[in-house]
């Protein structure tokens, strides 16, 4: 009934577009502004991410303040669930090709996206409180790619960036080719 928009208006925290970034054959996207203690959360959205090359992995590395490389040290896990265009597969589990423990590669969040025409990954990436100076940096990401085996690919990755540096910058890149096509949103979560 009426007034039910009211009554919920209250329930969720309003975000705050801060960059957009949009790729055609880039190596890389970096976003090394506006990541600061304004916010306690933000929020990477991909938005038809599309490979030079087909099969690679996208993902994420950050800088603490002061640094350089994008190679802080990460802990995730990983899972994911998939389904085949012809019905042939189905399946979830555990993704221990995209998780590390203390490691300091760039963090898969949208693996092995398909390269063709029609094929692109979307999604999004939680991260928490990057300006503490107490706590590790926890992250969470969902997405989904249509993969080159004409399969969608459902990735749930979390985490942690094991420093209590306040981490200023995060860059994206593919494990191998460029970032032919796609945005990045980055928002600020009040």
């Amino acid at each position: 009934g009426s007034g039910v928009l009211s009554s919920v208006s209250g329930f969720g925290d309003a975000l705050v577009l801060l960059d957009t970034e949009t790729a055609s054959g880039d190596a890389s996207i970096s976003f090394t502004s506006d990541i600061d203690s304004t916010y306690k959360e933000y929020i990477f959205k991909f938005i038809n991410i599309h490979p030079a090359t087909g099969d690679a992995l996208f993902g994420w590395q950050a800088n603490a303040v002061g640094g350089s490389g994008f190679n802080e040290t990460i802990t995730s896990t990983a899972f994911s669930a998939k389904h085949s265009e012809s019905d042939s597969s189905a399946e979830i589990g555990y993704s221990g090709d995209v998780d590390q423990a203390e490691g300091t590669a760039y963090q898969p969040v949208i693996p092995y996206v398909g390269n063709a025409s029609d094929e692109s990954g979307c999604g999004e990436l939680h991260l928490f409180n990057p300006s503490s100076t107490t706590y590790v940096k926890n992250f969470y990401s969902i997405c989904n790619t249509y993969d080159n085996g004409s399969t969608s690919l459902e990735y749930f990755i979390a985490g942690y960036i094991n420093t209590t540096s306040a981490i200023d910058e995060i860059d994206f890149k593919f494990s191998s080719g460029n970032i032919d096509a796609g945005t990045i949103k980055m928002y600020g979560v009040k």
